[in-house]
C-alpha cells in the first residue's frame, strides 16, 4: 500500500478524532458528562407498573340474565366501573378516597376536571357524570351494533342496501367510509374501514370502564400507595387531604350550606384541622349576617340615647300625670258640695291648660 493513502495511521487518527468532537458536541448539549443515567427510582416506578394487575372488561358486554324477564326482554347493558373507596373514619377525612391501581387505568387531564369543578359546579355530587358516562357508553354500544349489522348486509346479496328499510343503517355508517376513505387500506378487494371503526368504537367505550372521576380532587392530587387490603398487599392511588382547588377557590357554596345545616360534625372537623388556613367553610348567608353583626350593634347604640330620652320624658309626664290627678281628687273633695257648676268647670280648664303647657316645655329638653 502507497505511503500517501488517505487510510494511512496518521488520516485514521484525524478522523477519528473529528467524529469523538461531533459526537462530544452532540452529548455535551444533553449534558455530558454530567449525565447520571437512568435513575434508581424511575426503574422501581417500572418495575412497579409491570406488576400491576390489569382492570378486566369485555365488549360488547356480557348480557347473561339473572331473572326471567331478563330472560324474555334481554339485560339491559351496564358499565363495569372502578370503584372509589371512601373512609368513613374522622380522623382520615370525610372526602378521602383511594382506588385500585391497574395498569388500564384513566383519567381526566387536570384542566378539564378543574373546568367541571369551577366553571359547571360539579364538585362533591358526580351523579351527573355518571349518568352521562352511561349514556355514552349505550350510544357507543348502539353504534357498534349498527356497524356490526352494516357489515352483515354485505354479505346478503338479495338485499339491496339502498331500499327501504336498510337505507337508514348505510346512512348512520357510511359517513365513516368518506371520512377514512384513502386512510384505511384496502386488502384483497375489502374495505377494512368498518374493521377499524368498530376497534376504535369498542376501544372507547371500553375506556369508559376504566375511567376515574377524582372529584373533589384533582387526577394529579392522587400519589401510589402500599395498603393492606382483605389481608393482601395491594397497590392503591390515595387522594388525601384538602383538595388543592379549595385553597385556589371558594368552596362550592350548596356543599358549604350542607355541612351547615345537616352536617355540622364536618364543618367541626374541617374548622379545627384547618384553623391555620385562610379558607371559609360558612355558607355565605351565615357569613354575611356574621358581617352585618358590628353594624347592628353601632345602630342600636346610636339610638339608646333617644330611647332612654323617650323613656324618661314618659315616665315624667305619668309621674307628673299622677300627681295632678292626686291634687284634683284631694281638692275636689274639699270643696263643698254647695259649688256652683260654672266654677267646677272652671276649675278643671285650668287644671287642663296646666297639663298641656307642661307637656310642651319639656319636649324640646328631651327630644
Amino acid at each position: 500500500m502507497a505511503t500517501n493513502s488517505f487510510f494511512n495511521e496518521e488520516n485514521k487518527y484525524v478522523v477519528s478524532n473529528v467524529i469523538a468532537g461531533f459526537v462530544k458536541s452532540i452529548a455535551g448539549v444533553l449534558g455530558y458528562p454530567k449525565v447520571e443515567g437512568m435513575r434508581i427510582t424511575v426503574i422501581e416506578k417500572v418495575q412497579r407498573f409491570a406488576f400491576l394487575p390489569t382492570h378486566n372488561t369485555q365488549f360488547p358486554p356480557q348480557r347473561a340474565p339473572e331473572n326471567f324477564l331478563e330472560v324474555i326482554v334481554g339485560k339491559v347493558p351496564t358499565i363495569d366501573p372502578i370503584v372509589r373507596n371512601f373512609f368513613y373514619k374522622v380522623e382520615d377525612g370525610f372526602y378521602n378516597f383511594y382506588v385500585i391501581n391497574y395498569k388500564n387505568l384513566y383519567f381526566l387531564p387536570d384542566w378539564l376536571s378543574q373546568f367541571l369543578q369551577i366553571r359547571l359546579h360539579i364538585s362533591d355530587d358526580i351523579g351527573v357524570l355518571e349518568v352521562l358516562r352511561e349514556d355514552l357508553f349505550v350510544a357507543c354500544l348502539f353504534f357498534y351494533q349498527i356497524v356490526t349489522l352494516r357489515i352483515c348486509l354485505f354479505w346478503f346479496i338479495s338485499i339491496n342496501p339502498y331500499t327501504f328499510p336498510w337505507l337508514y343503517i348505510v346512512g348512520m355508517v357510511d359517513w365513516t367510509d368518506d371520512a377514512l376513505q384513502g386512510i384505511v387500506p384496502v386488502v384483497a378487494g375489502l374495505n377494512l374501514t368498518s374493521s377499524f371503526v368498530l376497534a376504535a368504537v369498542g376501544k372507547c367505550a371500553d375506556g369508559l370502564n376504566h375511567l376515574v372521576f377524582t372529584m373533589p380532587f384533582l387526577p394529579s392530587e392522587g400519589f401510589a400507595k402500599t395498603m393492606l387490603l382483605n389481608g393482601k398487599s395491594r397497590e392503591v392511588i390515595m387522594f388525601q387531604d384538602l383538595p388543592i382547588l379549595w385553597y385556589r377557590y371558594p368552596i362550592p357554596n350548596d356543599l358549604r350550606s350542607y355541612w351547615y345545616y345537616e352536617r355540622p360534625d364536618i364543618l367541626k372537623w374541617l374548622q379545627e384541622n384547618y384553623k391555620n388556613v385562610d379558607i371559609q367553610f360558612y355558607p355565605d348567608n351565615i357569613v354575611e349576617q356574621l358581617n352585618r353583626q358590628p353594624e347592628i350593634i353601632a345602630e342600636q347604640l346610636n339610638k339608646t340615647p333617644q330611647i332612654l330620652a323617650k323613656m324618661e320624658l314618659s315616665n315624667l309626664i305619668i309621674g307628673n300625670h299622677s300627681n295632678i290627678d292626686n291634687n284634683l281628687s284631694t281638692q275636689l273633695i274639699s270643696i263643698d258640695s254647695s259649688i256652683q257648676t260654672t266654677e267646677l268647670n272652671n276649675y278643671v280648664i285650668n287644671i287642663n291648660q296646666s297639663i298641656h303647657s307642661f307637656i310642651l316645655s319639656h319636649i324640646d329638653k328631651f327630644i
